[in-house]
């Protein structure tokens, strides 16, 4: 009696889970190869040489030199991308607040006209040297308000 015996290798699905495993494990290695050599390009304090050297290691010795500059320098790549990202984050923050601000520097016509009715409130202008001011921001031309004079007719 001759029975046929089965190793666990010979079954359809488990051949289809290790192709799966090594397929992702591969996938994985590349993910991991690339973090690194853009982690050696982002860090600032690595000079031309060491980062000439690390690349050349992790590709000359792919295996050898990924697992050498985790071991070596892997506590900090997170910090190094942490950094990264805040300052993505803070670029964009910014790139927003100037963008809903009008592009410019200058202050909307109705933060002038505030300042100007807090100006003439104070006793600082006249009355008509705040409907000129008033003219000139309505109308989109020149200084948002007129300097206060000394020699004021107001008497002030």
């Amino acid at each position: 009696m001759s029975a046929q015996t089965y190793l666990a290798y010979d079954f359809p699905l488990l051949s289809a889970f290790w192709a799966m495993l090594w397929f992702f494990l591969w996938i994985m290695w590349f993910v991991l190869l690339f973090r690194i050599v853009f982690d050696i390009f982002r860090d600032d304090s690595l000079s031309g040489w060491a980062k000439t050297g690390w690349l050349a290691f992790c590709i000359v010795l792919p295996f050898l030199g990924v697992f050498v500059y985790v071991i070596a320098r892997g506590k900090n790549m997170g910090r190094r991308e942490i950094a990264h990202a805040r300052e993505q984050q803070d670029a964009m923050d910014s790139y927003i607040r100037q963008t809903a601000r009008g592009g410019d520097d200058r202050p909307s016509s109705v933060d002038e006209l505030a300042r100007l009715s807090e100006i003439r409130a104070r006793g600082d202008i006249t009355d008509e040297e705040f409907r000129k001011a008033k003219d000139l921001v309505l109308s989109g031309a020149g200084p948002s308000a007129p300097a206060p004079h000394t020699t004021s007719t107001s008497g002030r």
